[in-house]
């Protein structure tokens, strides 16, 4: 009984397991042919994934830590306003705060802005933005061991928005950051951007380099880094960082409402301008001495260009380095020392950066062919000569006493704005603060009269404001899209 009783339960056992290693079989052979299609359906040779490559430590806080001494606190002041009436929240926020969300800052708030900067210089010579100090007669600096210091202004450079200032300390050296190459920098590049934003000292965030060679319509010399690296008011003047702990570029612009949208200066525009205000207190710039316009598809079909890209020359000043080295209207300018010329900027920025007497290579196309011509580069005159010798100043520019910036109204423009006919000049900037702008003039407003006196090119216009005198009463009619009106304001006076 008790062998049968055995030999069952072996029998059973036996069973059991066959049951069970088929069906293990089964779902094996099933896992299997689940797996098939979808290992065929993978490429032969899958792309790696790359590791993030971190040097300094490996990581973000590496860097960070090997930049944020470098970095400065900006607070300024300005006279001719008090203390009284001022919140503590106005106190602790700024300016800068108040501008950037509520526009122009009351008058009962004092003149006080805070901002960041980085420190260049184991002397204590420091980068940061214009609009950072451009207005103080005071200014106090914060380091990262909690140390203040005095500092001035050493030059202030407001075309590309610079500033460079000397700490005044006489306590031997500081710690500072190097000046890296922002032209290596790529689109997806791991960055950090280092400043004090709403007062907050040597805050870091971290982001990539989003775009490159950005133009905001700031001025002629736009050539801004773009990065999602969180950017708030008070960050202005603050390095953008790169993964080797190098400054490549100095936070200057954010976009309102945006997310994520912030804009650099380049290191390298940095350095050049910086080494210029340092040792000399001014910049100079390169000139060509004519004036510009974009190159349309109608115009490059006209002059029998293979490709709409390029700055078509439409004046030549006379006696100019342009004029010497036989550059005509009606060239079409395609590169400038080898690099390519889309629009008017890229010349604007190739020739401004460009050091007087250098000679530059400039490639145009003339007659239903390319030309190489060689020219001697210029200095740029300043504003008020640069007014009478150049037709229309940079670019085809204007810019004047009233606060404006204006160009000739081109057949372009004129189908753009739906004008009637070319006469006049368009304004294409106006000065925050300005008379004009406190009269209501805006950009794209065409100037039809200055004071009864009928403008219909860039030459009336310089004609007729190149005498006239701070608190001089002009009144000027526009015409804005279909309508037409008049302002009026005192030249000078915003």
């Amino acid at each position: 009984m008790t062998m049968q009783l055995k030999r069952r339960t072996f029998l059973g056992t036996l069973v059991l397991a066959l049951v069970v290693g088929v069906a293990l079989g089964a779902f094996t052979a099933t896992r299997a042919e689940l797996r098939r299609p979808m290992l065929a359906q993978a490429p032969a040779s899958p792309l790696p994934l790359l590791p993030v490559q971190m040097p300094q430590g490996g990581t973000f806080a590496g860097v960070a830590d090997a930049i944020k001494p470098a970095v400065i606190n900006i607070n300024t002041f300005s006279r001719g306003t008090g203390l009284q009436g001022r919140t503590p929240f106005e106190e602790f926020f700024g300016e800068e705060f108040f501008r950037r969300f509520f526009g122009e800052v009351p008058e009962r708030i004092p003149q006080r802005s805070l901002g960041s900067g980085v420190i260049v210089d184991p002397t204590g010579i420091a980068l940061t933005n214009a609009h950072v100090v451009e207005k103080a007669t005071e200014i106090e600096v914060v380091t990262l061991d909690g140390g203040k210091h005095k500092a001035k202004v050493i030059g202030v450079d407001k075309k590309t928005d610079l500033a460079v200032l000397k700490l005044d300390d006489g306590k031997g050296t500081f710690k500072y950051a190097r000046l890296g190459d922002s032209d290596r920098s790529q689109v997806g590049d791991w960055v950090l951007a280092v400043g004090s934003p709403f007062g907050l000292q040597a805050t870091v965030t971290a982001g990539i380099i989003s775009a490159k060679a950005r133009q905001l319509d700031q001025g002629p010399f736009d050539d801004f880094l773009q990065t999602d690296a969180a950017i708030n008011p008070g960050n202005s003047g603050g390095p953008l960082v790169n993964m080797q702990g190098e400054v490549i570029g100095i936070n200057t612009a954010i976009v309102a409402g945006g997310s994520g949208i912030g804009f650099a200066i380049p290191s390298n525009m940095a350095r050049k301008i910086y080494t210029e205000l340092r040792d000399k207190g001014r910049v100079t710039r390169g000139w060509l001495g004519v004036s510009i316009q974009p190159l349309t598809p109608e115009l490059a079909r006209s002059f029998g260009a293979k490709d709409p890209k390029g700055v078509l020359i439409n004046e030549v000043v006379p006696d100019s380095p342009a004029a010497k080295a036989g550059l005509k209207p009606g060239d079409i300018l395609i590169e400038f020392e080898g690099r390519p010329m889309e629009g008017p900027g890229d010349l604007q920025r190739a020739v401004g950066l460009t050091s007087p007497d250098r000679t530059a290579k400039v490639k145009v196309w003339r007659d239903q062919g390319e030309k190489t011509v060689e020219v001697r580069v210029g200095q740029a005159p300043d504003e008020r000569q640069a007014q009478q010798q150049r037709p229309g100043g940079p670019g085809g520019r204007s810019r004047s006493m009233l606060g404006l910036e204006v160009r000739p109204v081109t057949p372009e423009i004129a189908r753009q704005l739906n004008l009637r006919s070319a006469d006049g000049v368009v304004v294409v900037r106006v000065e925050d603060g300005s008379a004009a702008a406190e009269a209501g003039v805006q950009r794209g407003d065409v100037i039809k009269q200055l004071n009864s006196q009928t403008v219909r090119t860039m030459v009336d216009f310089e004609r007729l404001t190149r005498d006239m005198k701070e608190g001089d009463p002009l009144t000027v009619l526009l015409q804005r899209g279909p309508m037409s009106l008049y302002v009026a304001f005192r030249v000078g006076r915003g």
